[in-house]
């Protein structure tokens, strides 16, 4: 199974933290965003991933190289000009494709700039067995920004704060707002229909295969800790649940 890691933000609300380096190399109770990732991934049996590259990239090769890749196959999606998150995956879809053997087997995206104890193998074990193109993880929490899903935790909308206007791509007489974690298992087969060009959100994608009918479901993972360490004091707070052993 493989993976990539989502690393090429500009970081700009972590700054000064990121004043001279990049989010992924900023540390958290002493081990760089990118470190702790990575090491989930390969806790959970992942070899291979790919990390995207942007802001002070150079610094993340670098850093890869002195740390011999911990272990791993690591390879490098430089973006010139930032991608966002769907046309980040599009440029990296290489990847996932290299490998006729693996052209069926779902892969993780995940953010760089959360930490979290979501069960990976859940999760994959629930994408496949409900034959979901991707799967996100979701958490009934505050966010700024809502996916909507129905009964079946098919994506049909999303919604700008607990009080926006929904935007409905499925019909469903009843929705739940649920957060997004910045985790997701996702089908290869997705890959050949992005066909959206440039910079794009992969959000954007997804609700535009939902309305299409595609299956893109939610897990639900309100049970495991999660934190995003978008900002300073994000990150002060994480370092010190990781000193005290809550993730």
């Amino acid at each position: 199974m493989k993976a990539m890691i989502l690393a090429a933000g500009l970081g700009t609300r972590l700054r000064p933290l990121t004043d001279d380096r990049p989010k992924a190399l900023v540390e958290v109770a002493g081990r760089t965003m990118l470190e702790i990732a990575l090491t989930r991934l390969r806790d959970f049996g992942i070899q291979e991933v790919i990390v995207n590259v942007h802001h002070f990239a150079d610094l993340v090769i670098v850093y890869l190289k002195a740390k011999n890749d911990f272990g791993m196959r690591i390879e490098i999606s430089r973006e010139d000009t930032l991608l966002d998150t769907g046309g980040g995956l599009k440029k990296a879809a290489w990847f996932f494709l290299e490998d006729s053997n693996l052209i069926d087997e779902p892969f993780v995206l995940h953010n760089v700039d959360v930490v979290s104890t979501i069960d990976l193998r859940r999760m994959v074990q629930f994408h496949t067995e409900h034959q979901a193109l991707a799967t996100l993880a979701v958490q009934d929490r505050e966010t700024s920004r809502y996916l909507l899903f129905d009964e079946h935790l098919q994506l049909c909308g999303r919604r700008a704060g607990r009080d926006g206007d929904a935007e409905l791509v499925r019909p469903s007489p009843r929705t739940e707002a649920l957060a997004f974690s910045g985790i997701h298992v996702i089908s290869p087969r997705l890959l050949e229909m992005m066909g959206e060009k440039a910079a794009f959100s992969i959000i954007s994608t997804y609700l535009r295969l939902a309305a299409q009918g595609e299956r893109i479901l939610a897990f639900r993972a309100d049970e495991y800790y999660w934190r995003d360490l978008g900002k300073p004091e994000s990150v002060e707070r994480a370092a010190l649940d990781i000193e005290q052993k809550r993730c």
